[in-house]
């Protein structure tokens, strides 16, 4: 019991200073609302009803305003944001309407060019079909692109430059065939009678060969008649035999009074593309 005692008074119940207290601390005050920044230490008097009821509609508009006004900065905020939306729309629309622009413009241009070209194609090709042409027309009648000169222009019946005909040929002559002789050579048969003048037929067309003219000349000398392609004729085409039949009326032959009225006899024309 002693060394319980002992134990005890060592290690047993110790004296304790009072408790720290638990809890919130509560500002002092007389009423369930209050304002302002300066403690009171004494309470405050009663507020009237009249100035309850004032503050309290203060409260209110406060209240109010604030929400209002959170309202109104969201309406401007939103305000905002639509017209950077709409400038946002109206440059995108610039843009849009520009590319479509510029691509129209391109299809412009490439249509341009592709008409161009065609254009340049095409006058391409006609220079092509002249060359050709008059490359045929110089093998034809002996070469124009040979020939020798000073003087411009030209003579002829096609849409080519250059003067058509034969260096042998007769300037006046009408014809461009033929040897240079501006029909061909004539046999004349008419008895014991001479020709006088001997015209040659004027070559018109891309023929040759040998076309007999049967005539009658009266007693002066001078051709009543000329009949083309008769028998010994190689070629009939029109355009010989007009041609030998124009020049056979134009021949003058001999006066002789003991001849016939009506003496016949021939002339032959040979028509010829060689030189």
């Amino acid at each position: 019991m002693s060394l319980l005692l002992i134990g005890l008074f060592f290690v047993g119940m110790k004296y304790l200073d009072p408790p720290e207290e638990y809890g919130i601390a509560v500002n002092f005050g007389t009423s369930n609302v209050g304002k302002g920044n300066v403690q009171p230490t004494e309470p405050l008097r009663a507020a009237s009803q009249e100035q309850v009821v004032e503050e309290e509609q203060q409260q209110e508009v406060v209240e109010k305003s604030e929400p209002e006004t959170a309202k109104e900065a969201s309406a401007i905020s939103e305000d905002v944001a639509t017209q950077d939306t709409e400038e946002a729309i109206a440059i995108k629309k610039e843009q849009e309407a520009k590319r479509k622009a510029d691509e129209i413009a391109k299809k412009a241009q490439l249509e341009k060019e592709r008409i161009e070209k065609e254009k340049q194609a095409a006058i391409a090709k006609q220079k092509a079909e002249e060359e050709a042409k008059r490359k045929k027309l110089d093998a034809l009648i002996g070469g124009v692109s040979n020939s020798d000169g000073a003087v411009t222009g030209g003579e002829g019946n096609d849409n080519v430059s250059g003067d058509k005909g034969n260096i042998n040929g007769d300037p006046n002559a009408s014809g461009y065939y033929g040897n240079g002789g501006g029909g061909g050579n004539g046999d004349y048969n008419l008895g014991n009678r001479k020709p006088l003048s001997r015209p040659k037929p004027d070559y018109i067309c891309n023929e040759e060969g040998l076309v007999v003219v049967s005539i009658e000349v009266d007693i002066n000398g001078k051709v009543i008649k000329a009949t083309p392609g008769v028998k010994g004729s190689t070629n009939t085409a029109s355009c010989l035999l007009t041609q030998a039949k124009i020049a056979a009326l134009k021949t003058k032959w001999q006066s002789d009074s003991n001849a016939p009225s009506k003496q016949v006899g021939t002339i032959k024309y040979r028509f010829s593309l060689s030189q």
